[in-house]
């Protein structure tokens, strides 16, 4: 189980850094617009990722 975990939160790091990566201006403005936001809106941007997250897990298990 540990294998597992370890290689999704590697591919998380993959992936989390793609875009900051080959888009560095693009990411930097998308996380300043963030950190404007309202903590209600950031808390649906966090409830919507993991709802799709699951719904992806659940595909494909």
């Amino acid at each position: 189980m540990w294998d597992t975990l370890l290689i999704a939160f590697a591919l998380m790091l993959v992936l989390e850094g793609i875009l900051p990566f080959l888009l560095p201006n693009i990411w930097r403005d998308t996380f300043k617009k963030l950190t404007e936001t309202s903590d209600n809106q950031v808390r649906f941007i966090g409830l919507t990722s993991m709802l799709l997250g699951i719904g992806l897990l659940y595909l494909v298990k």
